[in-house]
């Protein structure tokens, strides 16, 4: 994993200060940063389902959705919560454990990748974090499969927690494809992201 001070100066090459949030129309004015957003999309199914399972986790709304300031005590909270439900979480498909292709809910023990983003994001919000910043994410792998990752909104950008890999990157340097992700506003709607980014994955067909 990277150190946090080669972390900041290689990758976005800005000091960082004390924890602040700013409105995400202000952050989204540094281009590349921040996945583009263009309009609504459907929610996943297991989301819908999760919802209705657990309703508290999908009430949350907002008009002015925050990013987090990432401070060095900041990022060390990602790094740790990102290793810890890592090694955790054993990885299990949803047929295996519960019979049916499609079922998000928190993990015990075991999940697939929606179950490791929904234990990360619950984490980081009983840390503080707000909940318009820890957007669960679809993106096409490498195989162009399907694949969830915890999108983290800073005033660095977009980065990304994820089960298959170790390391927390910027978006922009993973080697997905980005299809949609939770919206900042309603936890229970979903935004389309306009990836026409030239990468391994791009020219993968639908």
């Amino acid at each position: 994993m990277f150190e946090f001070k080669l972390f900041a100066k290689s990758v976005f090459g800005i000091a960082l200060g004390g924890l602040i949030f700013a409105t995400q129309a202000n952050a989204e004015q540094i281009p590349g940063r921040f996945m583009p957003v263009i309009g609504r999309a459907s929610a996943p199914i297991g989301h819908v389902e999760f919802c209705q399972n657990y309703p508290q986790q999908c009430q949350y709304g907002t008009k002015t959705p925050l990013v987090v300031r990432l401070t060095k005590e900041r990022w060390q909270e990602l790094l740790n919560i990102n290793a810890t439900i890592n090694q955790e979480v054993r990885p299990f498909t949803d047929e295996q454990l519960f019979g049916v292709a499609e079922y998000w809910t928190y993990p015990q023990g075991a999940g697939d990748c929606e179950e490791y983003v929904l234990e990360k994001q619950r984490q980081l919000a009983k840390l503080g974090w707000p909940k318009s910043a820890l957007l669960i994410t679809v993106v096409k792998d490498l195989n162009n499969g399907g694949h969830a990752v915890l999108s983290v909104r800073t005033d660095q950008g977009d980065l990304i927690l994820d089960n298959q890999v170790s390391s927390i990157l910027p978006w922009y340097s993973t080697p997905y494809r980005y299809v949609k992700r939770q919206s900042a506003r309603h936890a229970a709607a979903w935004s389309s992201i306009s990836d026409k980014r030239v990468t391994t994955v791009a020219s993968i067909p639908e």
